[in-house]
C-alpha cells in the first residue's frame, strides 16, 4: 500500500498578488450617464449652476476679441467706466454693455456695443454673434438661444478721449 500523501500545509508567505487580489489604486468616480435630453449641467451625481456673472464675462469677452468693437454700454456708463479704471485699483468692467439671462440649460445674452469707423456693421454682428455663442456654449454647456446686439455709437478716429475730457488735451497753464 501506499502511504497517503500529507494535507497541504498553509504557507506562511503571501501569494503573489494576482489581477483578482491585486490593490488597485484609488480612482476618480467615472461620470454617471445622463439621460437624454437633459442637460450636461446636470447628472445622477449633482447639479452644476453658473452664475449670470459667469456668463456675462464669458460673453463679454467673446465679444471683445471680435475687430471692430471698439467699446460696450452706453455713454454714460462708458464715462463712468473711464472713471473707474483712473481710481488706483479700479479695473475695467468685464460686463459693461453685456447683459444675460441665465436658465438652467439655456442662455440669452443681449449687447450694447460701440464700433469702429469704416466696419460693415451686419457683418460685424454675425461675428459677435458666432462668437459669443461659441465661447458661452463651450466653456457652460449652456445651450444659447439668442444674442441681441445693439450699436449704440459709432467711434470715430479723432474720438480718442472719451469721457469728454478736454482738460488732459488742453495745454498746461503752469509751467
Amino acid at each position: 500500500m501506499t502511504a497517503p500523501s500529507p494535507a497541504p500545509r498553509p504557507s506562511t508567505a503571501s501569494p503573489a498578488p494576482t489581477a483578482a487580489t491585486a490593490p488597485t489604486a484609488p480612482t476618480a468616480p467615472t461620470a454617471p450617464a445622463r439621460a437624454a435630453g437633459t442637460s450636461p449641467l446636470e447628472s445622477t451625481a449633482g447639479r452644476t449652476t453658473i452664475a449670470d456673472g459667469v456668463v456675462a464675462k464669458i460673453a463679454g469677452l467673446a465679444a471683445r476679441q471680435v475687430d471692430g468693437v471698439h467699446g460696450f454700454g452706453t455713454s454714460a456708463a462708458r464715462a463712468f467706466g473711464a472713471i473707474t479704471e483712473r481710481i488706483p485699483g479700479g479695473r475695467s468692467s468685464t460686463t459693461q454693455g453685456v447683459s444675460v439671462e441665465v436658465g438652467e440649460r439655456q442662455a440669452a445674452v443681449d449687447l450694447t456695443v460701440v464700433v469702429d469707423h469704416g466696419v460693415a456693421i451686419a457683418e460685424l454682428a454675425r461675428a459677435i454673434r458666432r462668437n459669443v455663442i461659441t465661447s458661452v456654449s463651450q466653456m457652460t454647456g449652456l445651450e444659447v438661444v439668442e444674442v441681441n446686439v445693439d450699436v449704440v455709437d459709432l467711434h470715430l478716429p479723432g474720438d480718442d478721449h472719451e469721457g469728454g475730457d478736454e482738460a488732459a488735451s488742453a495745454p498746461a497753464r503752469v509751467r
